[in-house]
């Protein structure tokens, strides 16, 4: 269905089930059919459309991807299926930057599944570190998280080594913080991979947050991102909310 952005073909778009899908991109109409148009639309910019990691989880397929449009953008793209059919579908996208610091792409690095079993053990150990860390500003308890000598950093503003990652979320000011996580909507994960999907602000703009992480040997050794500002709900082109 991704694929189908390239050539518009709105026949990859059936897989959503129009009669219970509920879009969560407040930039794009409810339905398939909104889909559909969108698909055309987006086909006139002669797009490439690469999906880096696709992973699953129970219900939901969650795909780390590139686009190449009339500009190029890194994304996630989350659906939930019930009987084989689409029926929701949430994402977040922002320009592609970088390289970083450490020379890292956005999209580049490891991107096989492995350790299935330690799923649920991996889920936990994100919740927790967005938790302590990021929403409740812990940042002494970086180092217990994030294997510091393994790290791979692929946000385009920061580097491998974790003191850059420390500077980014201290506050300033009189506490006030660039980046500023506030709550969890939702953990996904497969094996070696989990998805924490956040809210907050960035540089005091309404932001979603996706924070993709690969875990080793218990640790966090790897992270991918993309910051999406969410647009006034006067701009939304339907009513079910960014998350």
């Amino acid at each position: 269905m991704l694929k189908s952005i390239e050539t518009g073909d709105p026949g990859p778009v059936a897989v959503v089930n129009e009669d219970k899908y509920i879009q969560h991109n407040p930039q794009t109409h409810e339905g398939s059919e909104g889909l559909a148009v969108l698909f055309q639309r987006l086909s006139k910019t002669s797009p490439r459309v690469n999906i880096v990691r696709a992973f699953e989880d129970g219900d939901f397929v969650f795909a780390h991807t590139e686009y190449d449009f009339s500009r190029r953008n890194v994304g996630f793209e989350v659906f939930r299926f019930d009987n084989g059919r689409a029926v929701e579908h949430w994402d977040n996208i922002q320009a592609r930057l970088g390289p970083n610091q450490s020379g890292r792409s956005m999209v580049d690095g490891l991107t096989d599944v492995v350790d299935r079993e330690l799923t649920e053990r991996n889920r936990a150990l994100v919740r927790s570190f967005v938790e302590m860390v990021l929403i409740d500003g812990q940042l002494d308890q970086l180092t217990n998280y994030i294997d510091k000598d393994a790290y791979a950093e692929h946000n385009p503003r920061l580097a491998d080594d974790v003191s850059t990652l420390r500077r980014a979320l201290q506050a300033s000011g009189k506490s006030f913080r660039h980046i500023d996580y506030h709550r969890i909507h939702r953990v996904l994960a497969e094996g070696n991979f989990v998805l924490c999907v956040s809210e907050g602000n960035f540089k005091d703009a309404h932001c979603a947050f996706y924070d993709l992480f690969r875990i080793s040997d218990g640790k966090l050794v790897e992270h991918w991102d993309t910051t999406e500002m969410i647009a006034p709900r006067s701009e939304w082109k339907n009513d079910n909310g960014k998350f």
